[in-house]
């Protein structure tokens, strides 16, 4: 693990089909783009389909554009419905996209936005389409968290998860960061007995994207001049979740982050999530939590494997 992963460490991904959420700029851009460029047929799961077509325009390999608007658990449906028709199995799932620290808003299913997207959107994007990674050995969810589940405030307000009482924008957000570690690790837990697919879980450290479309005051004073001394662009933020979704050493649970100080930047590692993300009866009420909410119910992880035909 000490020697440097880079994009260039990528395996072949040729046969192998790749979904991966926002993927029309950012993270979501440079994580579909290295894939497709090492062979995978790549799916930008994308909110604007027009954008998603013009990131496709700037990528080389076999890409195509599905409509996936996150705010919406009908336009899951939709995607997932459609990504049956079109795909007979799937290899990796990469739940990357997100929203930032927005004023409050809600989803069209009256969620929290924040919440309602960087989680209860993947929650059941990955429950209707896990049919479609369970049968394929070596098959991959990677889910995209972040630093900030480890800040102070991090907590599962099951008290008030749609923010309903009193809003925090950090607070909202770290929020849906820890549940997406929750989520990655239930997951793993209820793949381990099929044997065929892992849940993994990745951060970019701060990377200089357009997740942070809404930054506060004083974020804005100092981003010019502490940005480009702590931050890295997107396309090393999108290494750990490269190294998640191919490195054959890869261990289902595992999280991956940048190995520089504060995990702000530096190359792809294994990284120590905080306590509370480990908290397996924690774990599992989010999960039931979010079946309610979501209306989704997994597939039993006992499937007969499938030989691959490409």
């Amino acid at each position: 693990m000490s020697e440097r992963w880079t994009e260039q460490s990528i395996p072949d991904q040729r046969g192998r089909v790749a979904v991966v959420t926002g993927a029309n700029t950012g993270l979501g851009f440079e994580t579909a783009r290295a894939l497709a460029e090492h062979g995978a047929r790549v799916v930008l799961a994308v909110r604007d389909v027009e954008k998603g077509k013009l990131a496709a325009a700037r990528m080389s390999g076999d890409v195509t554009v599905q409509a996936l608007d996150l705010t919406s658990l009908e336009s899951v449906r939709d995607a997932a419905a459609e990504l049956h028709t079109k795909h007979a199995s799937i290899d990796l799932l990469i739940n990357n996209a997100g929203v930032m620290i927005p004023p409050k808003q809600t989803t069209r299913d009256g969620f929290e936005l924040q919440f309602g997207t960087n989680h209860l959107g993947h929650f059941a994007l990955t429950g209707l389409l896990l049919d479609l990674l369970l049968p394929v050995p070596g098959s991959r969810v990677v889910t995209v968290s972040s630093i900030a589940h480890r800040s102070g405030g991090a907590a599962i307000h099951f008290d008030d998860l749609q923010w309903d009482r009193t809003y925090s924008r950090t607070g909202a957000y770290a929020q849906s960061k820890l549940a997406n570690l929750l989520f990655t690790y239930e997951l793993q837990r209820r793949l381990a007995p099929a044997g065929t697919t892992i849940s993994v879980a990745s951060h970019p450290g701060l990377a200089s994207t357009e997740l942070v479309r809404n930054p506060s005051a004083v974020l804005r004073l100092i981003a010019p001049v502490l940005g480009p001394l702590v931050s890295q662009d997107a396309a090393h933020g999108a290494l750990p979740s490269l190294r998640a979704a191919t490195d054959p050493a890869v261990l289902g649970g595992q999280y991956y982050g940048p190995d520089g100080r504060g995990e702000l930047r530096g190359n792809p590692r294994v990284a120590p999530s905080s306590p509370q993300s480990y908290d397996q009866a924690l774990q599992q009420r989010l999960w039931s939590v979010s079946e309610e909410l979501t209306g989704v119910k997994f597939p039993e992880t006992q499937p007969a494997l499938v030989e691959r035909t490409e």
